[in-house]
């Protein structure tokens, strides 16, 4: 069930006023939510709906057997425990196949013939989502950051579904607080949630829809067949498109989740306007982004045990985030042109003498350029199939100026301009616009509205392609 159905949009009208009606009671509205969510999870698949009840019961009873646990070592063996089921299950229907078939290639090499068959394994819709909401569950009441809570509360944690299937990555003192007092419909921020709702459907379907299906598709397809300007546009479409297309459905989840009653952390922040690796990495994807650092980073030692460790741990850490994203080597070396970067930055940033240059508007230019391309050249590696894939798109930077480029047409540049452009736009003026929206009476809401998703309809393609973080 995708959000920017029609489908959708009927489960969402019989869902909300049901859930304004039982918000003031929470024991009625849990498990209202609760079977709603399921209903909403099981429309791609029913069958996995047991998936997502195995894995909450698995985390709920052994996060309550670390809560008791009387020593730190029973703590510590309870919490492993618990990572290698959840990780267990993530490997298995995400990484099973791709270990495999990596084995097997790495054997032939050495003249091994392994007896080890693939599986073609369906991936569950959002497993890698919950399943880091589940690991955050055990490690943060291990840590005794949280203390455990029903079964009821935390399985409308792990399901609710406006951020089930992608996100935001959710910590649990950040919901679960929020399930346990009655709530009232009238205080809903409905100007907030309306325009973060239409934005977002602005942003996937109209900008990510349009750049996927009139450049990026095609010349990702087949770079050989495309001059140098339109594998460019195409690198520079697909870093709009991903942009757009994720942070589009983050914000019509956080508008659902408001609607709903519920505050979910910001995800993005102008992630394009970043002067360095490491700025873009605190505004891209940002519930990843502190789980990555407060889960794997830190654990692993942060920057507290010298240079060489440090860098090792931000290697390790986006590597795994690398392939966290995907089952493939490509998302590996995108994961590691990350890591480099960061290394090269702390170095920078640590050598004997070294101060930070002034501030100004050419520095922050320059940084921003440099910055971006850094982060184009990685996504060539995120969106191909392969290395060879990859290894065309780079090559044809160099090797096709000059050439009819059909597919730079004016539409394509605009949708680029639009969606870089918008986050350099001061902060000042969504909220302005959030402002002026909600002194508005009912009904010039309700035409705003509606006008604002006739124009999305008019301009969107055809169909709705599938959110790319669902694959994750």
């Amino acid at each position: 069930m995708l959000f920017p159905t029609a489908t959708f949009a009927i489960f969402f009208l019989i869902v909300l006023p049901l859930s304004w009606l039982a918000m003031p009671k929470p024991a009625r509205w849990r498990p209202f939510i609760l079977i709603a969510s399921y209903v909403f999870y099981s429309w791609w698949d029913w069958r996995f709906i047991f998936l997502l009840a195995g894995c909450t019961v698995w985390n709920q009873v052994l996060a309550v057997r670390i809560h008791r646990a009387t020593t730190k070592q029973q703590k510590k063996l309870l919490l492993w425990v618990a990572l290698a089921g959840n990780l267990g299950v993530l490997g298995y229907f995400k990484y099973y196949d791709f270990f495999i078939d990596s084995s097997q290639s790495m054997a032939s090499i050495v003249g091994l013939d392994l007896p080890l068959s693939l599986k073609t394994i369906i991936l569950p819709v959002g497993i890698s989502f919950y399943t880091f909401m589940a690991i955050s569950y055990v490690v943060d009441t291990y840590r005794g950051d949280f203390v455990p809570t029903t079964l009821e509360k935390f399985a409308v944690y792990l399901s609710f579904f406006p951020h089930l299937v992608a996100g935001p990555i959710v910590r649990p003192g950040e919901l679960i607080p929020q399930l346990d007092g009655p709530r009232n419909p009238r205080r809903v921020d409905t100007s907030r949630a309306f325009y973060l709702i239409a934005t977002g459907l602005f942003k996937k379907v109209v900008i990510a829809n349009y750049l996927a299906s009139n450049i990026v598709d095609q010349v990702f397809g087949a770079p050989g067949q495309h001059s140098s300007l339109e594998i460019l546009i195409g690198i520079y479409a697909y870093a709009v498109q991903i942009y757009a297309d994720f942070s589009g459905y983050t914000d019509i989840a956080i508008g659902l989740a408001l609607l709903l009653g519920f505050a979910f952390p910001q995800n993005f922040d102008s992630p394009y306007a970043a002067v360095s690796i490491q700025d873009f990495w605190r505004r891209w994807h940002m519930t990843l982004s502190r789980f990555l650092r407060d889960y794997l980073y830190i654990p692993l030692g942060g920057s507290r045990r010298g240079k060489i460790i440090t860098y090792r741990n931000l290697m390790l850490t986006m590597l795994i985030g690398g392939l966290w994203h995907g089952a493939g080597w490509t998302f590996v070396a995108w994961g590691a042109i990350h890591g480099v970067a960061l290394v090269v930055e702390h170095r920078r940033r640590e050598r004997p003498g070294y101060v930070e240059p002034p501030d100004t508007r050419r520095r922050r230019i320059i940084s921003r350029l440099i910055t971006f391309n850094i982060v184009c050249v990685a996504w060539v590696f995120f969106r191909s199939d392969s290395f060879a894939t990859a290894s065309d798109m780079l090559t044809g930077l160099f090797t096709g100026w000059g050439e009819p480029s059909p597919l730079v047409t004016w539409g394509v540049v605009l949708a680029i301009a639009v969606g870089i452009g918008s986050q350099y736009l001061p902060a000042r003026v969504p909220y302005a616009i959030m402002a002026r929206f909600g002194r508005l009476p009912v009904v010039g809401q309700a035409v705003v509205l509606a006008f604002a998703l006739m124009l999305t309809n008019a301009l969107g393609p055809d169909g709705v392609a599938p959110f790319i973080y669902f694959r994750f």
